[in-house]
């Protein structure tokens, strides 16, 4: 991997989450009909994309075990479930949790900051690519899951990084050999993250 490389702080991670979370608010509030628009996770509207981040807003520790329980231990099945009764909560709800300190504190068990930057960052993105829309990541917080996410070499999310050189055309970073993969840093981190873009690029999965 080229390129500075810098680690993020916890302090510049909760700020970078608090500034994501905060500019897809911001984006929704200005453009109601944006949120029955799609997003690049497959059978999610963006109010789905959203009930699902602002998870942590609603369900206490007790509450998440209990959804767990019932879905069997499958924490895809309860995302899922949860996204799909969620996302009929009143926009208002949905935008107060985006913009709550309690989100932006939150970090995924086991996945610490590095886990809720790229869990805010990535959705994020879910959402403003399919729209079209600019990046509410901040570039520090884009690029720094981009490092993440590169680190694992396509672990993460079951993509197959073999055979190509990624290299994002708005910043100092390149990785791998083979044929070259050039796009923006946001649409490097939806690939990495194993989304098909809106043109139907998508990365091989292993």
């Amino acid at each position: 991997m080229t390129g500075n490389g810098d680690g993020a702080g916890g302090r510049d991670v909760e700020r970078w989450v608090a500034t994501t979370y905060g500019g897809l608010a911001d984006l929704l509030a200005a453009d109601p009909g944006a949120w029955d628009g799609p997003s690049l996770c497959a059978g999610w509207r963006v109010r789905h994309v959203v009930a699902h981040v602002t998870m942590p807003v609603r369900l206490t520790p007790e509450r998440f075990g209990a959804e767990m329980a019932a879905a069997g231990g499958d924490f895809g099945r309860l995302s899922d479930t949860v996204a799909a009764r969620d996302a009929a909560l009143p926009a208002a709800e949905l935008l107060a949790a985006l913009r709550s300190p309690v989100l932006h504190r939150w970090q995924p068990p086991g996945g610490g900051a590095p886990g809720a930057l790229t869990h805010a960052v990535v959705h994020s993105l879910d959402v403003t690519l399919a729209l079209d829309r600019p990046p509410v990541a901040p570039a520090g917080a884009a690029l720094a899951v981009l490092d993440q996410l590169a680190a694992a070499d396509g672990s993460l999310f079951g993509v197959d990084l073999s055979g190509a050189r990624f290299e994002a055309t708005d910043a100092a970073r390149a990785w791998g050999d083979g044929a070259v993969v050039g796009a923006g840093t946001g649409r490097l981190v939806a690939l990495l993250a194993g989304r098909t873009l809106p043109d139907g690029q998508a990365l091989r999965r292993r």
